[in-house]
């Protein structure tokens, strides 16, 4: 690596940490102020909020990648334009795509690390919302009056669970069918039950005192009354149905996927969701494609310092903030192919940073 690679990068990275450090922790103040007097309405302790606010710390850097990544190349480049650096180096025989190439990388080398992100903050996410969804009742262990999500299309609606004795109070379950391929059919039911009791041997609910009905075909339907029943993908532990049930942005790519497959079989619209799937792939590399389109478009205003800098970065947000929503809205209502949708907004821009770069002067 050369000595002008070093120093590019470095001024690269020096701004970029300082973003990534410094925007999470101003969103962390702002909503811990807006939210103060919630918190201390529901009785939350110190320590749930600050747990709260740790495990939100991997979702907000997240979210800064791409304005720090944008930052950081912008300034980088606009400083050196200003003080002729870009000028010295050309004299010097290195062309602006040589000069500018460490910035491409590293780039690159963030939304990789984005990407690694993508699949880490799902879980903080889950713990953030748990530890600020500690209330009185669910410290005891008791849930009531609540319908718990499960896999392949399943819906508990409980009305009392206990988790510290593992029992569930009437239970309803159901489930409807779907039509297809072989291996994707399964048949709908439902089953009511005075209780259910959590087998930790066995690691799923015993079903008690009850009555199933199976719907083989429209129009027919099969009842039977039992005295206990074991559903083989009746896993969910006590502590499971404790919690809130998990939202997209408390799931990684293929655990979202799974719960997209099983909304489909089960007859919902997914197209939202599997934007938001899409997402999580495209949203990284947003880095490395904004990054491209923001390094020449800095080089192209010569005149102008920090302002110039902050203004090119914060009109370059908005307008890429604008096309994703836009075209997440299209994705939903089938306008667009969900993957179509998530990554509209990073091909307009890699290709008018394609053509930013072409107009470059070497």
């Amino acid at each position: 690596m050369r000595t002008l690679d070093r120093y590019v990068l470095r001024q690269f990275l020096k701004i970029f940490l300082v973003c990534v450090i410094g925007v999470p922790f101003i969103l962390i103040i702002i909503d811990l102020t807006d939210r103060l007097d919630t918190y201390l309405a529901e009785e939350l302790t110190r320590g749930s909020i600050l747990m709260h606010y740790l495990y939100q710390i991997p979702y907000q850097m997240l979210l800064s990648f791409p304005i720090a990544a944008l930052l950081a190349a912008v300034f980088t480049i606009s400083s050196m334009t200003r003080h002729f650096e870009i000028s010295a180096a050309k004299a010097g025989g290195v062309s602006f795509y040589r000069l500018s190439a460490p910035l491409l990388w590293a780039g690159m080398a963030v939304s990789l690390l984005a990407l690694v992100l993508t699949e880490v903050v799902p879980a903080a996410n889950r713990k953030s919302a748990d530890a600020l969804g500690e209330t009185r009742s669910q410290r005891e262990g008791v849930r009531t009056a609540f319908i718990y999500r499960g896999d392949a299309g399943r819906y508990y609606f409980v009305d009392r669970l206990n988790a510290g004795r593992g029992e569930i109070a009437d239970l309803w379950i159901t489930r409807e069918g779907a039509e297809g391929e072989e291996t994707d059919w399964f048949q709908a039911y439902d089953a009511t039950a005075e209780r259910a009791m959590w087998d930790e041997e066995r690691g799923r609910w015993r079903v008690e005192e009850g009555r199933i009905r199976f719907f083989p075909s429209r129009g027919q339907v099969a009842e039977f009354r039992f005295d206990e029943l074991w559903q083989r993908e009746f896993t969910e532990t006590p502590q499971e149905l404790l919690a809130r049930p998990k939202g997209e942005e408390e799931m990684g790519y293929v655990e979202l996927g799974r719960y997209i497959d099983a909304l489909e079989r089960s007859g919902a619209k997914t197209g939202k969701l599997r934007v938001e799937q899409q997402l999580k792939l495209a949203f990284p590399f947003t880095c490395f494609i904004i990054v491209l389109f923001g390094v020449p478009l800095a080089n192209s205003s010569r005149k102008g310092g920090a302002s110039l800098s902050i203004g090119i970065a914060l009109a370059t947000t908005i307008v890429f903030l604008t096309l994703i929503r836009v075209a997440q809205a299209m994705g939903a209502s089938g306008i667009l192919p969900p993957p179509a949708a998530a990554w509209l907004a990073n091909g307009i821009f890699l290709l008018a940073g394609l053509a930013l770069y072409l107009k470059v002067q070497t």
